[in-house]
């Protein structure tokens, strides 16, 4: 016998490999918050890839453009078009649809993947900042999946909805009381609306994204990820390896495709197992003020 060599996880095919037949999305709309940066961006280029034509909404006029022009060059797209739009604003999201309808049609598929995270320890989040994350991740969220479902009921038209959200609704997430908060509500909006509007032929399922480094990562993420792993990511995650955005893409695409359609109310995690990784022996518990680097609570 020899001892057992880790290999890890294979690596995934290569960039500008569909995961879908050609045309999949051919003639549908596809609407992507928080898809002109990072991994909406990813995603929405899955979809691009696939036929779709795209709306592309964020807060930032000047990354939706930039977003907008790689995407339209993306082999297979169909149409790009952007809106700048904070999700936290009911109001505006109409506006957003109304002009995605005009422009292309009523969206067919809606990807809610903008949010706003930042860690902190739980004792140190002011009303503001809970309010910055919840509103923006939960209520928003809710706000986009609002009218999206109201004009597909209206029209009575199917429809496909992916949140996007993360582990740490099922787990808890120390140092980010307000982000697991909200996705945790995420999550349950899945549950319940995959119930409520599956007679109208309206999925509504969630994606959860593992560890998917990209350029467009926040500087306390990638800090935190830096401090805990600078030199042995791979190492840390069960697959040895980190995901690549094109990954959650394609788990997005194939979600909301109509190979999926008897799927719904269903939340994938996308994360090589890492959420769920246990050891023999606990590690030491290092408090989450320390791992910030923030000295003793002072009120």
């Amino acid at each position: 016998m020899t001892d057992e060599i880790p290999r890890g996880l294979p690596a995934p095919p290569p960039l500008g490999t569909a995961a879908l037949p050609p045309g999949t999305y051919g003639g549908q709309v596809v609407l992507v918050t928080g898809g002109g940066t990072g991994l909406g961006k990813a995603i929405a280029a899955e979809f691009a890839r696939l036929g779709a034509d795209l709306v592309i909404a964020g807060r930032r006029a000047e990354q939706l453009e930039a977003a907008q022009e790689e995407l339209a060059a993306v082999p297979g797209a169909g149409r790009v078009t952007s809106a700048v739009c904070d999700i936290r604003d009911p109001e505006r999201i109409a506006e957003v649809f109304d002009a995605a309808q005009a422009a292309l049609g009523l969206p067919d598929v809606l990807i809610n993947n903008a949010a706003a995270n930042f860690p902190c320890p739980a004792e140190d989040l002011t009303p503001g900042a809970w309010r910055a994350v919840v509103d923006t991740t939960l209520t928003g969220t809710w706000f986009t999946t609002r009218e999206f479902g109201r004009r597909h009921l209206a029209a009575a038209t199917p429809g496909s909805l992916v949140n996007i959200g993360a582990s740490y609704a099922w787990t808890g997430g120390p140092g980010f009381a307000h982000s697991a908060a909200a996705k945790a509500g995420v999550k349950n909006l899945v549950e319940t609306l995959a119930v409520e509007w599956g007679p109208y032929g309206i999925q509504v399922n969630g994606l959860v994204p593992g560890l998917f480094p990209h350029a467009d990562m926040t500087e306390d993420l990638r800090g935190g990820l830096e401090r805990a792993a600078p030199d042995a990511k791979d190492s840390r995650q069960p697959a040895l390896r980190v995901g690549a955005p094109r990954e959650l893409g394609w788990a997005a695409t194939f979600l909301a495709s109509p190979f999926a359609r008897f799927i719904t109310g269903h939340t994938l995690v996308v994360d090589g197992a890492n959420w769920q990784r246990r050891a023999l022996v606990n590690p030491e518990v290092i408090p989450i003020r320390t791992q910030l680097g923030r000295g003793p609570f002072t009120p």
